[in-house]
C-alpha cells in the first residue's frame, strides 16, 4: 500500500502518468484518468489535493497499477489550461477530473461524450455546466465549492474579528460569473453591517501589491475579503504578507490559508471535494453516467482562525467566536 507522501512523488511530473510497463500488462483493461489542476505543479495544496484524490480511490479498493492517470498543471494561466485541456481530451481518457471553473470550461468545449466531474466549482447550474443539482444532465457532474450566501457570511465573520472595519475591499476575479454573484452577496450584507463595500480585481503580483497598498494607504479602519479563485490562490503567499504588512484584518475562504498565516477564513476544505470526487470516480469508471450522478453541494462550513495573526493585528478574539470555530492556530 502507498503512502501519501509516495502517491505525490509518483505523481510529479507535469505530465504525470503510470508507468508504460503497467499498461502494457494490463492492456484494454486499464483505465485512464485525465485531471485538469488550474494550480501549478509546485503549489503544495495542489500537490495535497491530488494526494487526497489518490487516496480516496485506494481506499475504494483500486490498486494503481489498474489506472493511467495523467496530470497537467494550468498555473492560472488561461492559455496553458486551454492548451493542457485539448491534449487531455485527445488523449481520450475514461473519465477527466478538473478542478475549477477555469479548468472545467475549455474541457466542456471540446467534448460533449467524455465523463467529467469537477471540484471547487461554485455555481455549475448558473455556468451552464449541469442542467440541474439533481439532475446534470449530459456528461458532466462533480462537487459544488460553495453557496453565495457564503460570501455574506465572509463579511459577518470579519466584521465579528475586526469590528472597527468600516470599509471592506473584496477580492474577486469578474471574468468568472460566480465571483461576481458572490460580490453581489457581500454587497447586499454591507448595508446593514455598516460597512463599505468595494470590489478589487487585481490579476498579477504587481496589481495586487498596488491595489492592497493603495487601500491600505487611503481607507481607514479598512478590511479585506479575499474571494476564492485560481488568481488569489496562486498567489497567496503574496496576499497573506501584504495584509500582515499593511495590518490589515483579512478573511479567506480556505483553512489552509490560516495554516499559512492569515487571520481567518470561513469555507469548506477541497481536499474533501477530491476524497468526495474519488468516489464518482469510480461509479463512473464502472457504469454510471454523470447524468445520473446529482452534483454535490457542501453540507459544512469551516471557521479557522489564527490567533498569532490576530494578535500581530492588535485584535482580540471574541470568545463566541473562538467558540464557533472548527480549528485554532496559537
Amino acid at each position: 500500500m502507498m503512502r501519501r507522501r509516495e502517491f505525490i512523488t509518483f505523481l510529479g511530473g507535469a505530465a504525470a502518468s503510470w508507468p508504460i510497463a503497467a499498461r502494457a500488462q494490463e492492456g484494454e483493461r486499464v483505465r485512464r484518468i485525465g485531471v485538469l489542476m488550474s494550480l501549478a505543479e509546485d503549489d503544495r495544496q495542489g500537490q495535497r489535493y491530488v494526494a487526497a484524490f489518490l487516496q480516496g480511490l485506494q481506499e475504494l479498493g483500486w490498486n494503481v497499477h489498474d489506472l493511467h492517470i495523467d496530470i497537467r498543471w494550468g498555473a492560472a494561466d488561461l492559455d496553458r489550461i486551454r492548451g493542457h485541456a485539448s491534449e487531455l481530451v485527445d488523449l481520450k481518457p475514461n473519465v477527466i477530473l478538473a478542478q475549477s471553473a477555469l479548468a472545467l470550461t475549455p474541457i466542456q468545449r471540446r467534448t460533449s461524450t467524455i465523463p467529467i466531474v469537477f471540484v471547487q466549482v461554485v455555481d455549475p447550474v448558473g455556468s451552464d455546466f449541469v442542467a440541474s443539482l439533481k439532475r446534470p444532465s449530459g456528461n458532466i457532474t462533480g462537487f459544488a465549492d460553495a453557496e453565495f450566501s457564503m460570501s455574506g457570511k465572509m463579511l459577518e465573520v470579519l466584521k465579528e474579528i475586526a469590528p472597527r472595519v468600516r470599509r471592506v475591499a473584496v477580492i474577486h476575479n469578474p471574468v468568472q460569473a460566480p465571483q461576481i454573484a458572490m460580490w453581489h452577496a457581500i454587497e447586499a450584507v454591507a448595508p446593514s453591517l455598516g460597512v463599505e463595500v468595494s470590489p478589487v480585481s487585481p490579476r498579477v503580483p504587481a496589481e495586487i501589491r498596488r491595489t492592497v497598498e493603495s487601500f491600505s494607504a487611503t481607507e481607514p479602519a479598512s478590511g479585506v475579503i479575499v474571494l476564492p479563485n485560481p488568481i488569489t490562490n496562486l498567489n497567496r503567499e503574496l496576499i497573506i504578507a501584504l495584509m500582515a504588512r499593511n495590518r490589515l484584518p483579512a478573511i479567506y475562504a480556505y483553512p489552509y490559508l490560516v495554516s499559512e498565516g492569515g487571520l481567518i477564513s470561513y469555507g469548506t476544505d477541497p481536499a474533501g471535494q477530491f476524497r468526495q470526487a474519488a468516489l464518482y470516480i469510480v461509479r463512473i469508471l464502472t457504469g454510471a453516467k454523470p447524468a445520473d450522478l446529482p452534483v454535490q453541494q457542501p453540507t459544512k462550513f469551516e471557521l479557522a482562525i489564527n490567533l498569532k495573526t490576530a494578535k500581530a493585528l492588535g485584535l482580540d478574539v471574541p470568545p463566541t467566536l473562538l467558540a464557533r470555530a472548527d480549528e485554532v492556530i496559537e
